[in-house]
Order: structure tokens, then sequence, then C-alpha cells
């Protein structure tokens, strides 16, 4: 294909595909972004197109139900969401979000479209008027089943606080690798960089940083809310550590340069086909004592795994609703049953990792959820059920109090 093909024309036909199936929104971006080899300029307004219509989905179809009155075809109504993402919430010049948006359409289109998007210019103050007469829900597109859950839990302050955050674009931070010699010498040589407060070695990159940093392993992109479970499972070098959902690798290269390269580290994941992408990263990463083996923590743990470890990390699967921010697909995913069957699961891998560690072996639970049910009441309830277990301590990170990404961690001990 040619780069002719309208940008507008593929974003709403990604939206149109992400609709339909189960397809992650930055695939959508990237495939298309290939497939059509658009120019870095037309995959970035086609990324700001995408990703911004559905972080802010549920704010732009309520404008556009009060724009039109009557049924819209999804082919019509996507190239809607386009365009009023494109003059309200990314700020594209008028002239241009309307006349292209409208060339994007089929003719028989073209007339509705170009004026429902010139009747929401007009008509601005008013939309945004009746947009604070509507639940917080609405005005920063979240589901109601979800904004209630967190309203209970934190209060509806804290819950809008928190829907605000989610709703901004997520903030590139790397870690610099301190498995690669004489690392801090890169700061010198990058601008547009700052340090994250009370987190070494944590930094925000206000550009993409070089390429040749990620290529290298100098650094690994990530929140420096991951660094919690790690700084608890507090690993020495010459312990024996499972890292046990592993994959993609980032906290397994934290564990190993706590380890300073030291002792052994298995990483574990249960799909096979996530391994290779696991390996590569620690070997660009230098996690040279890590190792690597399939292994379904669904299942009971295998003998040659049982009494083996001085600490277990148990970053288990999880409803991600402490990085919606980050991933904009996960909350109109997420479903009431989903936190019920996930934290069933998560109880279940802590059951069958128990038996791996050694007599006085500590492990680590954590998750990237901000929800009380997968993380302070799963523990109360595995300790409950074994006494042999002790809660050294627990910590809640909470997007809306520390302007990072929302994790738990929970260090348990043998007694």
């Amino acid at each position: 294909m040619q780069q002719s093909v309208s940008v507008r024309t593929l974003a709403a036909q990604a939206l149109d595909r992400w609709e339909k199936g189960h397809v992650y929104a930055e695939s959508l971006v990237q495939q298309t972004s290939i497939n059509h080899k658009l120019s870095k300029e037309n995959r970035n307004l086609l990324n700001a197109m995408v990703m911004n219509s559905i972080r802010h989905l549920r704010l732009i179809d309520f404008w556009i139900t009060q724009l039109r009155d009557g049924k819209l075809d999804p082919q019509t109504r996507n190239l809607l969401r386009i365009g009023l993402c494109q003059l309200h919430i990314i700020g594209i010049a008028s002239h241009a979000a309307v006349n292209e948006t409208v060339n994007a359409s089929r003719k028989p289109t073209r007339g509705l479209i170009n004026a429902l998007l010139r009747k929401s210019l007009r008509e601005f103050e008013s939309l945004e008027t009746l947009t604070k007469e509507q639940s917080i829900a609405v005005q920063y597109s979240h589901p109601d089943w979800l904004t209630e859950r967190w309203t209970n839990q934190f209060g509806k302050e804290d819950t809008e606080t928190l829907l605000k955050w989610n709703q901004q674009p997520a903030r590139t931070i790397f870690r610099l690798n301190t498995l690669k010699n004489d690392v801090h010498q890169l700061l010198n040589e990058m601008e547009n960089i700052e340090s994250v407060p009370n987190y070494p070695d944590f930094f925000i990159s206000k550009g993409l940083p070089p390429k040749a940093w990620l290529d290298d392993g100098l650094i690994y992109i990530q929140d420096p809310a991951t660094s919690h479970s790690v700084n608890l499972l507090d690993p020495k070098p010459g312990e024996t550590i499972l890292d046990a959902c592993a994959a993609p690798g980032g906290k397994s290269s934290q564990i190993a340069a706590a380890m300073q390269n030291a002792g052994k580290l298995l990483c574990t994941d249960s799909n096979a086909k996530r391994l290779p992408r696991l390996e590569e990263n620690l070997h660009k990463l230098g996690a040279t004592m890590a190792t690597t083996e399939e292994c379904d923590w669904l299942n009971p743990a295998p003998e040659h795994l049982h009494k083996r470890f001085d600490a277990i990390l148990l970053d288990v699967p999880c409803s991600n609703t402490g990085v919606l921010r980050r991933r904009i697909d996960a909350r109109w995913r997420l479903k009431p049953q989903d936190i019920y069957d996930l934290h069933r699961l998560q109880e279940k891998i802590i059951e069958n990792a128990i038996p791996c560690l050694k007599s006085t072996g500590r492990l680590v639970y954590s998750t990237c959820s901000i929800d009380n049910d997968e993380n302070t009441e799963l523990i109360k309830r595995v300790l409950e059920k074994h006494p042999e277990l002790t809660l050294v301590t627990e910590q809640q990170i909470l997007p809306q109090q520390d302007q990072i990404d929302g994790a738990y961690a929970a260090l348990l001990r043998l007694k």
C-alpha cells in the first residue's frame, strides 16, 4: 500500500478493528504503520488519533449523542470520533481536522460528518457545559462499575484525581542498567532528562532516549513503581532466586543487578512463546547468571524446584488497574467478574510457589493493581490458610498520591 492512503481513514479502520476484536491499540498502530509504510510524522499522527480516541472514548461518544439525534453506522461513528478527537482533544487546526476527516469519509456521509464537526466547533461551549453536568465516569472516560468501585475504596475526591491521572499521556521513564559498567556517564550525554525523586537510577525522558542505549541494554524503559517489589525481595549476591512470572525481564534484570550477577536466578514463564524475548532481554541487559524455564504456576511446582530458593518474586497476572494510564485498552476490556477470577488465580500461584521456598525463605507477591481484593485482602486470605507464613511488610503505591504507576508488593517469610 502507498502512503497516499488517508491517515484519518487508517485511524478509523484501526478503531473499527479494535472494537471488533482483542487486538491491542499499540499493536494496531504498529501494524498499520508498517503495512502502509507511514512516515514518522504520519505514524505519530495515527498514534495520537487512535490512542486519544480510545482514552477519551466515552467522552467523545457523549459529544456525538449531543450532536446527532439518531443512529450512526460504525464507520461513520469512528470517523466522527477521529474528527472530534483532533478538534477537541489533540488540538489540530480546525480547517485541517475537518477537511481531512471529511475527505477520508465515504461520499454519502461527507455532508453529515462535515456538518457535525462544524456544529461541534460552533457549540463547543455548550458541549463543555453539558459535559461538566455528567458523572466523572463520563467526563474522564471510565466504566461506571470501575469508577464506583474506586469511589468505595478511595472516596470521590481521590477517585476523580485518579481518573484525571489516567487521562494524561504516560511519561517515558527509564532505569539505568547498573549491570553495565560506567552507565551513569550516559547522563552527561543527554539533555531533557530529569531524575525521579526518591528513585535512584530512574529518569524521566522528555523525548525518546537514544535507540543505541536501548539496543545495548544500557537502559530499560520501566516505571519506578516496579522497583518496590524487588526492593522488598532484597536479593543478595550468592543467593538462589526465582522470578516466577518473569517475561519480559525488567524485574529479573533488577534482581540480577542487586545480586551483582553472583548467585543463581531462575526466570520462568507459563508461555513458552515469551521465553525467546525474555532470554533476549536478559542477554542484552547483561544478566549473565540468569537461566530460563517454562513453568505454569497454576499447576503444582515440579519436584526439582521444591525447597530450592532463598527468595521468590511472584509478579502475578492482574487487572492492570494501576497502569491504566499506560494500557489504554485495559479499562474497556476489564469486567467486574475478572477481578474475582484473577484473585482466585493469584492465590493459586502463591499456593504452588510456597513449596519451592527453603526453610527460611521469603516470598514477595506483587501486582500492578490498586484493587484491595487483589492485594491486601488476598494476602489476608493467604495468611489465614498458611500459618507458617508471616507478613513482614506491604506497600501500596497509588497514582493519585504517588504520581507514578500503581503497584502493590507484600513480603512474606516462612516462620
